[in-house]
């Protein structure tokens, strides 16, 4: 068991970061395209960190939201849903790094005349 993952790195990686985050950057772009706000993708991606877990749940037997911690006696607590937020996590850094270099591709190629690049996620005013 690790501190970012569940089960395995593998199971992670490819659950997590290929599909959640492939559904992530995509996610990103198209609201960027659209010219959607940036809190519009946030909450996109706490819909599909719930979407991911449920994917780890449903394939190799991870918990869905939160584990529960045996006590002593009949009662169970549920544990704080550390994987879905790491989970989110991931996804919203994928989704906002698509988003952002989306939105300043669009700033310089659609408004030449008062935006240019300057690296790969900012741009300034001519």
């Amino acid at each position: 068991m690790g501190l970012i993952w569940e089960k395995s790195f593998i199971e992670f990686l490819i659950i997590t970061v290929v599909l959640g985050g492939g559904a992530a950057s995509m996610a990103g772009h198209e609201l960027a395209l659209g010219w959607r706000p940036y809190w519009k993708l946030i909450w996109f991606m706490l819909l599909l960190g719930l979407a991911v877990r449920f994917t780890h749940f449903a394939l190799v037997q991870g918990t869905l939201v939160a584990g529960l911690v045996p006590l002593a006696g009949p009662v169970k607590l549920p544990l704080p849903p550390k994987y879905y937020f790491v989970d989110t996590l991931v996804l919203l850094a994928l989704a906002s790094l698509s988003y952002r270099l989306t939105r300043v591709r669009q700033m310089v190629t659609q408004y030449p005349w008062l935006f240019r690049r300057d690296g790969w996620l900012w741009w300034v005013q001519r």
